[in-house]
C-alpha cells in the first residue's frame, strides 16, 4: 500500500499511510501577526479532517491554536512536553486527547507508530519565553516509514536518532531572508538527506508566508529553496527522489526498500 503526502503549505502536510491520516503543524490562516499567506489558497475543510496532529514545537507557526481549535473532537493531539504549561490556551481544546511527548516517546494510532525524536531548534513559545519545552521531529512507521523534521538544524547524531526512513519531509526555508541556528536551508538539507539516506523526500517550510512586500524584495528566496533541494541533492545526495511539490499537491510513493 503506497504512502500518499500531501503538502498545503509552510510545515502543514497531510501523510496517509495504513488506513490512517496524520497532519503535522496545521496553520490554517490567511495571516499570522506580521505574515500573510503569499502563495497557496487556504487548505480546504476536509484537508482538517486527521486521526492524529503532529506539533513540533511551540512558535506559533507551528503551533496555531485557532487551527488546532478547528480540529474534529476525539483528533489525537501530540505535542512537546511542557506544551502545557508554556500555552495555557492549549487546555481549552477540551474535544481532542491531547497528548505530551518527548523525544523516544512512541505513540500508537490505529496501524501507525509514531515516534518522537529530537531536533535542533528553540522549542520555546517565545524566543524568550520562559517555560523550555524540546522541538521535536517524529517518524511515522506503518506501511512506510516518513520522517517529519518540524524545524530543525542539521546535527551530528541525526541520522541516528531518526533512524532508517522511507521518506523525509524537510524544512528548507522560513519566512524571511535570513535562518539562523536551528535551522534547515536547501543547503544543509542535501546534507541532511546524504545523512539520512530515505529513498525519497519533499521539500517544505518556503514559499508560503512572508512579510508584507518582501516577496517583491528578495522573489528568489522566497520561491526558490523547493528547485534549490532538487538541484542540491543530485550533488549531495543522488540516491534520493526529491518531489517538489505545489500547495495542495500530493505524491504516491511506493512503500518498502
Amino acid at each position: 500500500m503506497p504512502v500518499e503526502i500531501t503538502w498545503w503549505g509552510h510545515a502543514t502536510c497531510a501523510v496517509e499511510d495504513s488506513n490512517v491520516r496524520v497532519l503535522t503543524d496545521p496553520l490554517f490562516a490567511r495571516r499570522l501577526a506580521h505574515l500573510r499567506r503569499r502563495r497557496g489558497e487556504l487548505p480546504p475543510p476536509w484537508a482538517r479532517r486527521a486521526d492524529v496532529v503532529l506539533v513540533s514545537h511551540l512558535h506559533a507557526d507551528h503551533l496555531h491554536l485557532p487551527s488546532l481549535a478547528r480540529l474534529a473532537p476525539g483528533t489525537h493531539l501530540l505535542v512537546p512536553r511542557g506544551a502545557l504549561r508554556a500555552v495555557p490556551g492549549l487546555r481549552r481544546l477540551t474535544g481532542l486527547r491531547l497528548h505530551e511527548v518527548a523525544p523516544g516517546d512512541e505513540t500508537v494510532v490505529g496501524g501507525l507508530l509514531v515516534r518522537a525524536v529530537p531536533a535542533e531548534h528553540d522549542g520555546r513559545r517565545l524566543p524568550v519565553g520562559p517555560h523550555r519545552c524540546p522541538a521535536l521531529g517524529y517518524v511515522i512507521q506503518g506501511e512506510a516509514r516518513t520522517y517529519f523534521a518540524g524545524d530543525t538544524g542539521l546535527f551530528e547524531s541525526m541520522a541516528a536518532q531518526v533512524g532508517p526512513v522511507d521518506v523525509a519531509l524537510l524544512p528548507v526555508g522560513g519566512w524571511g531572508p535570513h535562518l539562523g541556528e536551528g535551522h534547515l536551508d536547501a543547503e544543509r538539507a542535501a546534507q541532511a538527506l546524504a545523512r539520512l539516506a530515505p529513498r525519497s523526500a519533499v521539500p517544505v517550510h518556503y514559499g508560503t508566508y512572508w512579510p508584507i512586500g518582501m516577496d517583491a524584495v528578495r522573489p528568489h528566496e522566497f520561491h526558490s529553496p523547493g528547485d534549490e533541494l532538487v538541484r542540491l541533492a543530485a550533488v549531495h545526495a543522488p540516491q534520493v527522489a526529491v518531489h517538489r511539490l505545489g500547495h495542495g499537491e500530493s505524491i504516491r510513493l511506493e512503500a518498502g526498500r
